[in-house]
């Protein structure tokens, strides 16, 4: 007993030793850059660099980023995605959330312990900011990790997708009844855009990788992308699956990885032992999720694991079929079984749909989200005992109460013909079910006749896909008091409103969580300046009254449908080029009818004059006329003064 006293005492005195604070001072703010090597275009840097630094600690440091916005004509800020910010859920780096956003010439600290080890990123979570550049790989080391002797050195890959034009342009392009199916940028929207995209990999394309060989490496991968989720391989290379989303899990052997924005895995790979070529590493963009594919595009990228650099690259060889890894096999170290027996079932069910301003939004179980007058976090610490009632957050933060210590059930029915990858703040989750596309409404009594196998070690992460139509089921227990979404990853969907908020024991955040000085500044330096107590619509009174909490706009009238608007917007649009031609056209009748006119005329005084001037009168005929078959070939003159008689 006290042996075993000392050894828990050391264990700790060790782990002190070793914390340290690791500390980032970012100035954020428009650098140029050019990727994909197609266009210069603003792009978002940190310290006047992109791409932006890698953030880097070990389990049991303290990390602090100083951020400064630079930016000038964006407010920001920083989230730190996947990270579940335990104690410190005002340090989730949400604007509007868990924060007001920064807003140009002020400074903001984030300051957080780390408690988790794995592969993270961090981006903007403002205004759909991340992907003009504000987006980078957040890496935590474990001297712990049971796969610590299993591997030499470490790598880390990031995937993502590039757009040309600014996200502010795009926004408005897509949030606009010009695009009533809610096209995503870079799928072929009938008339407003077909903003062509590319595939990066470390920011980069064709990057060479030297490694050496008969190595083991960790390969951490991020996908950091706005839309495309990515398939990733490397030629004439297996290697074996140990984390997915920073949670250990058993080795599995793959050979082809499916990676939707936001998701992470780390992976061993261990290199041949022969060094006679070099190999393909290659990215392939999913064109499932593009309506049509855009013009230009490259779906995919490449880059290469370099074992003799004095022997050239390859051209990737084409694949007859995408067959990734199905994650749902994974099986996380520690052992945990399916939790049973939930507090709380929410059930979301998904549908993108039109309003009254014409523009697509997306809705869980018939509500999208607006963003409220005063953080969410900031009604929880404000608001006394009715933060613990969900009224106060108004209806379309779409907010769940949680109490403390809980097991939570989310059942998603996606009833959209996209694929959909879904991230939760604050928590991983046990991913117990995941249909197959078009298996229609979760239906629990399969599960509880037997139809439905619930697996023994259920795979856990924090971003998971589901498939078109389909259904899946998510459970977690709520042991972190914070304020959390849970939202779709694709970007433009967060922007159509595909959010729901968890409010975790809000009393408790009221007994421990301090909103510090420079983060409440940051709401009174903007124009106009953000409340920072009271209810969703901003009130410190009459906390029910939601009365003026911001609203989406009114539903369609009666009868309207997406098919409606689309073919309205056609005939208009039809109405509009119609016009057009018809005013073009008639212009150009007018202006030949003058010549014509003017023809005529020189033509009759041709005719009466003096003999001595006939050849010249005749020359300008010749030129009038010769005019004329020029500028009108399939007319001749008497046929066009015909033609206006």
């Amino acid at each position: 007993m006290a042996l075993s006293f000392l050894l828990v005492i050391f264990s700790l005195l060790l782990s002190f030793a070793r914390a340290g604070t690791r500390v980032y001072n970012f100035t954020v703010g428009w650098v140029l850059a050019n990727p994909d090597g197609q266009l210069d275009r603003p792009t978002i840097g940190i310290n006047g660099q992109w791409p932006l630094p890698r953030i880097e600690a070990t389990v049991g440091d303290r990390v602090i980023v100083n951020v400064k916005n630079d930016l000038g004509n964006q407010s920001t800020s920083l989230h730190f995605h996947g990270l579940y910010m335990n104690g410190t859920t005002h340090m989730d780096g949400v604007g509007g959330v868990t924060q007001c956003p920064i807003p140009p010439g002020s400074s903001f600290q984030y300051d957080f312990n780390i408690t988790q080890a794995g592969t993270y990123w961090y981006h903007s979570h403002v205004s759909s900011q991340y992907p003009d550049g504000l987006r980078g790989p957040l890496v935590i080391h474990d001297p712990e990790s049971p796969y610590a002797d299993l591997y030499d050195e470490e790598l880390v890959l990031t995937l993502s997708d590039w757009y040309h034009a600014s996200m502010s342009d795009l926004v408005k392009k897509f949030m606009s009844v010009t695009n009533p199916t809610g096209a995503e940028p870079g799928k072929f929207t009938w008339f407003q855009y077909t903003d062509p995209f590319s595939a990066l990999m470390n920011d980069t394309q064709n990057l060479k990788i030297s490694i050496k060989p008969g190595r083991t490496y960790f390969l951490r991968i991020i996908n950091m992308a706005a839309f495309a989720a990515q398939y990733f391989w490397i030629e004439g290379h297996t290697f074996r699956i140990i984390e997915v989303d920073g949670i250990y899990h058993e080795p599995a052997e793959a050979s082809m990885l499916y990676l939707t924005a936001g998701q992470r895995y780390g992976v061993l790979l261990t290199t041949l032992n022969e060094t006679d070529s070099n190999y393909a590493i290659v990215g392939s963009m999913d064109q499932d999720l593009f309506d049509q594919i855009p013009p230009g595009l490259n779906p995919n990228v490449t880059s290469f694991l370099v074992y003799d650099e004095s022997k050239p690259v390859p051209t990737p060889k084409e694949i007859e079929s995408f067959e990734p890894f199905d994650d749902m096999h994974l099986v996380p170290t520690d052992g945990e079984e399916p939790y049973e027996d939930p507090d709380l079932v929410v059930q979301l069910d998904v549908v993108m749909d039109n309003l009254g301003d014409g523009a697509n939004y997306a809705f869980f179980s018939g509500i999208t989200y607006v963003q409220p007058k005063v953080p969410s976090l900031y009604t929880a610490l404000t608001t006394g005992d009715l933060a613990a009632d969900p009224t106060v957050y108004g209806v379309n933060t779409q907010p769940h109460v949680l109490g403390h210590n809980d097991i939570i059930e989310i059942v998603l029915n996606n009833r959209d013909d996209g694929k959909h990858p879904f991230h939760l703040h604050g928590h991983a989750f046990q991913a117990v079910v995941r249909s197959n596309e078009s298996a229609g409404d979760y239906d629990s009594a399969l599960v509880l006749n037997g139809t439905v196998q619930l697996p023994r070690q259920p795979m856990k992460r924090d971003t998971l896909l589901v498939r078109p139509n389909g259904h899946a089921v998510m459970r977690f227990r709520s042991d972190n008091p914070g304020v959390w979404l849970f939202h779709c990853h694709i970007e433009w969907h967060v922007e159509s409103g595909l959010i729901m908020t968890f409010v975790e024991s809000p009393l408790t955040l009221q007994r421990t969580i301090s909103i510090p000085a420079d983060h409440l500044s940051a709401c009174t330096a903007t124009d106009p300046a953000w409340p920072t107590a009271g209810n969703a619509a901003g009130r410190t009174e009459s906390l029910l009254d939601l009365s003026d909490a911001p609203k989406p706009p009114a539903p369609l009238p009666d009868g309207f449908t997406t098919k409606g608007i689309v073919a309205m917007a056609f005939s208009i649009l039809a109405g509009l080029l119609g016009t057009g031609v018809v005013a073009w056209y008639g212009m150009s009748e007018m202006a030949d009818l003058a010549r014509e006119q003017e023809r005529v005329s020189v033509a009759e005084e041709a005719e009466n004059a003096p003999d001595t001037d006939t050849d010249t009168d005749a020359q300008v005929l010749s030129r009038t006329n010769t005019e004329a078959s020029q500028s009108t070939p399939l007319l001749g003159v008497h046929d066009r003064a015909e033609q206006y008689r």
